[in-house]
This record gives structure tokens, C-alpha cells and sequence, in this order.
């Protein structure tokens, strides 16, 4: 049974990055008014809309989430190390799950649990298996509409793909405004914001000095450019997940027993079968607006963001990094989200009636108290020192998701001025949006994101609604020659553009000519211009 009483750790306050409390009262105004904006762009419209287009695009790939599962595991597997030069598969893989694995998973989920209960890890998951289609969809379309960078890589995504597919250059530059800002400065600074709470709640580290050390290990790495970044990915995203789920294993072994009681608490809240397993806001509405946010937040399914991530890879056809992505989906939010929910609701420190008797008396306490609440949880089941642990995961999650940040901005920033700019003002942003992180209120930070994230999400599930026939002739090209292959008529699986009857027309530019194939810079036979990445403009 999952614990009922109002226990000590419900008193949460003094766990809370106090420090941030006079930040906090300057940053109120903005935040309630951002809540407002918030509140009205889910509820009535973003919501439908992820969700009927993660529907939509199931159904037309015969939910290839579920039938091509172990295409995705089998991708992902036989990727590293083999791109032929540029980025692999397997790097473009791991700087989209160094963004996507994050503060979204440890601070997002206990923010959801606290604003709309353990229902709203119900709409995660929902969110999380229909955007496995979405993610597909968006990623692929980014490999066919890829274009070759200078530096031997690719550069593609959503800006790209409303310029070259759609025609529409102008509302491709809305898209790479509204994102640079996005990963610029907004998600950047709720990245600060969680490491800057965690180090003062675990070590009674001043935010401002957080502030320093960030910008002092940030900028090196920020100033290499996309490929030092994706060095630093490969190897930091897969051990920080390998970390945090070995400590989610042991939490749950040591809990075996209570974990049917929450997952049907879950169940529960979703649906509004129990009153008492309510957030902060409680209903029904409270948990889907949570969790399809924070869902959102956390995978990025549809946002519009990993497809610049997809389109850096070199690959033989573009369906394997739309199954590379969609697997990351799964990792994201019902691996890695779930494993922190189960926590959560497991260790006894969270308790719907002490969040709510919390807030009744300070609602700000309550949800700045989410920043603790899943450290705190670990550490209340596993011992005081888990919390030091969990602190330095809850870092390494944050610090990068600062660097996969950087990446989709900048691709943008190429797009908005085209290549051979160092683009250090966007550089001095980042800097800037991890001074403002660590001192701002959680509330801020997060709603800020919401909004934004929200406006870029509408713009590209548009773009992807009306370029999807265009993934769904690569898929079905992707299939009949995995078909041929297994039957012995091909050797190799790649995708050509030119005169495939699967596809609505011929792709613009030649990366997918029958003489290059998708094949990296120095092997093509005809570069496309990189600073050139549409002709027309409407």
C-alpha cells in the first residue's frame, strides 16, 4: 500500500533552495502571468494536438512503435562508429538523448506528481507511445531534407523542412527564432535552475557561485562546436542513464511489493477514480495538462527539437534515424520517467495529502519543493548518502542537456545567417541564461519553457502533419527493401530519391541523388551549398 500519512518529509520548505527565495519574489509576476499563457495554450489547443497528430501518424506507419520495436533496437545497436565519417548514427542518438534525458525526467516528473498527482505520469505515457510515431516522423523527414555543412557533417531539422518542403522560408525563420531562444536561453536556464537547487539543498552551495562554476565548464565545450559536443554526449549520456537506473533498480527491488499499489494510484488519478491521489490543482484536467507538459518537456516528441539532432548523422537511408529516435522516446519517458515516478510514489517523503496541506500554506514552497523531491525520496529509502548521488546524476543530467541544447541551437543559428559564423552572441546567451537559471524561481524557469516550447511545438506538428506522405514513401521504401535484402536481391540497404515510386516527387538537392546517397562531404560527388538550404520563399 502506498503510505497515507502526513508524514515529516512533507515538510518540505526547509529542503527548498531557500537561497533562491529573494530571486524568487522578483521573478513572481513574470511567472504568474507566463502560468496564465501556459495554462490557455494546452488547454485549448496544444494538448488535441499533439495528441491527434501522434494518432494520426500511428496509424499511418500501422504503429510501427510497436511492430518495428526491435528494427529500432537492432538500429541503434549497429550504429556506433559507422558513419562513414561525419557523425554516426549512434553520436546524433546520444546528443538527442543528452537533451532529452534531463532535468524533464527527475525535476519534471516530480513537478507533474506534485501539480496534478500520480495521474499525470498516466498522460507521460500516453504523450511518450504516440510520440514514438511523431518522433519517427519528424526525425526522417529531417534526413531526407538534410543539407552538407562545411565541417564534413549535416545540418537539417524543422527549418529546413518547412523551407525546402513546404516553400515557406518565412515561417522556417519564425521556427528558428522562436527555437534559438528556446534552447538558447530558456531551456538553458531551467537546466541551471535544477543543478543550482540541487547544490544548495544537498551542499549548501550559493546559486551564484553554481552560476560561476557552470559558465566556467560550459563554455569550453560550447565553444568547440557541434562536434565536441557530440563528443562529450557519447559517453556522458549513456553512463548518467546507466547510473540513475541502477539506483531506480535498486529502489524499486527494495519496494517490489508497493509497486502495484502505484501504478494503480497512477491509474487512479488519470481517471479520477480517487479524489485522494489528486495534485496540488487536482481533477482529472489537472493531471493531463501536467503530464502532457511535462511529457513533452521531458521527450520532446513533436516539439520540433531532436530532428536537428537527426539530420547531423550520416546514414544509408533516413528511416534508421527515424527508428533511432523513436526509440529514444521510449527510453526517455517510460523507461527513465516511469523509473523516477515509481520513486517518487514509492518512498514515503511525497504524499498527496501533505502536498496539498503544504500548499494550502505556501503554494510557492510546495512547487519549488519538487526541485528536492525525487533526491530526497532515494535518499530516504537508500540512505543519507544516496542524496550525494543523486545530486551529482541530477548534475550530469542538467549539464548535458546544456550541451545537446547548444546543438539545436546553433544548427538554427546557420540557418538564420548561414555557415562560417562563429555566432558568439548566442554563445554569450547561453552564458548569460546560466547566470539567470541558477538565481531565478523554479516557477519562472519552467513556465518560461512551457510557453515557448509550446509555440515551437504548434509551428512544426503543422509542418510534419502536411510533409508526413513524404516519410510515409520513405518507410515504405525503408520496408520493401529490408524485404529484398532478406531475400537475397540486394546487398544493402540505401535510399535513393531520384525516380522512387514510393515518394510523392523528387526531394530537393542532391545529398540523396543515386550518386551520393546520403553519403558524407568528402565522398559526394555534388556538394549542395550549405548556406543555401531553400530556393523558394512564399
Amino acid at each position: 500500500m502506498l503510505p497515507t500519512a502526513l508524514t515529516a518529509s512533507t515538510a518540505m520548505p526547509a529542503a527548498m533552495p531557500t537561497a533562491m527565495m529573494p530571486a524568487a519574489g522578483f521573478f513572481d509576476g513574470p511567472a504568474a502571468f507566463l502560468d496564465t499563457v501556459s495554462g490557455y495554450l494546452y488547454g485549448q489547443l496544444l494538448a488535441w494536438l499533439l495528441i491527434a497528430a501522434g494518432i494520426w501518424f500511428t496509424v499511418r506507419t500501422r504503429a510501427l512503435q510497436l511492430r518495428l520495436f526491435g528494427a529500432m533496437l537492432s538500429a541503434i545497436t549497429g550504429s556506433r562508429g559507422q558513419a562513414e565519417g561525419g557523425i554516426s548514427s549512434f553520436q546524433a542518438f546520444t546528443i538527442g538523448l543528452a537533451s532529452r534525458v534531463g532535468t524533464g525526467n527527475i525535476v519534471g516528473v516530480a513537478l507533474a506528481i506534485t501539480l496534478g498527482g500520480p495521474g499525470a505520469v498516466f498522460w507521460m505515457w500516453v504523450v511518450a507511445l504516440v510520440g514514438m510515431a511523431t518522433g519517427f516522423i519528424e526525425s526522417t523527414l529531417a534526413q531526407m531534407y538534410k543539407i552538407r555543412h562545411p565541417e564534413g557533417t549535416f545540418r537539417g531539422g524543422p527549418a529546413y523542412y518547412i523551407t525546402r518542403g513546404l516553400g515557406s522560408r518565412r515561417w522556417a525563420c519564425v521556427f528558428a527564432v522562436v527555437i534559438t531562444f528556446v534552447f538558447g536561453f530558456a531551456y538553458e536556464a531551467t537546466q541551471a535552475n535544477a543543478i543550482a537547487g540541487v547544490m544548495k539543498g544537498t551542499f549548501g552551495v550559493e546559486p551564484w557561485v553554481t552560476a560561476v562554476v557552470l559558465v566556467l565548464i560550459t563554455a569550453p565545450v560550447i565553444f568547440s562546436g557541434i562536434t565536441g559536443v557530440a563528443k562529450v554526449a557519447e559517453w556522458m549520456a549513456p553512463v548518467m542513464a546507466g547510473v540513475y537506473a541502477l539506483m531506480a533498480l535498486v529502489v524499486l527491488a527494495l519496494n517490489i511489493d508497493a509497486i502495484p499499489g502505484a501504478l494503480w494510484s497512477i491509474i487512479e488519478g488519470a481517471f479520477g477514480l480517487n479524489e485522494a491521489v489528486a495534485g496540488i490543482a487536482g481533477g482529472v484536467t489537472a493531471a493531463a495538462l501536467n503530464g502532457i507538459k511535462r511529457g513533452l518537456f521531458s521527450n520532446e516528441a513533436g516539439e520540433g527539437s531532436v530532428p536537428n539532432a537527426a539530420a547531423t548523422a550520416t546514414v544509408a537511408h533516413p528511416v534508421q534515424q527515424g527508428l533511432i529516435q523513436s526509440l529514444g522516446v521510449f527510453v526517455d519517458t517510460i523507461i527513465v520517467c516511469t523509473a523516477t515516478a515509481l520513486i517518487v510514489l514509492l518512498s514515503g517523503v511525497y504524499t498527496p495529502e501533505g502536498t496539498m496541506a503544504l500548499a494550502e500554506v505556501d503554494p510557492q514552497a510546495a512547487k519549488d519543493a519538487a526541485s528536492t523531491l525525487t533526491s530526497e525520496s532515494i535518499g530516504h529509502v537508500l540512505g543519507g548518502w544516496a542524496e550525494y548521488l543523486m545530486a551529482a546524476v541530477i548534475f550530469v543530467f542538467a549539464y548535458s542537456s546544456l550541451l545537446g541544447n547548444y546543438t539545436y541551437a546553433q544548427v538554427n543559428m546557420d540557418f538564420l545567417r548561414g555557415t562560417g559564423h562563429k555566432h558568439y552572441g548566442l554563445r554569450t546567451m547561453i552564458v548569460v541564461a546560466t547566470v539567470v537559471g541558477s538565481v531565478a524561481s523554479l516557477t519562472f524557469v519552467w513556465n518560461l519553457s512551457d510557453v515557448v516550447m509550446g509555440l515551437m511545438a504548434i509551428i512544426n506538428i503543422v509542418a510534419i502533419v502536411l510533409l508526413g506522405r513524404w516519410a510515409f514513401g520513405a518507410l515504405a521504401d525503408w520496408e520493401d527493401q529490408r524485404r529484398r535484402l532478406a531475400a537475397g536481391e540486394i546487398e544493402e540497404i540505401r535510399f535513393v530519391a531520384e525516380d522512387n515510386p514510393h515518394l510523392p516527387g523528387d526531394l530537393p538537392g542532391d545529398v540523396w541523388s543515386a550518386q551520393n546517397a546520403g553519403r558524407p562531404v568528402g565522398q559526394a560527388a555534388a556538394d549542395q551549398p550549405a548556406d543555401q538550404p531553400g530556393p523558394v520563399e512564399r
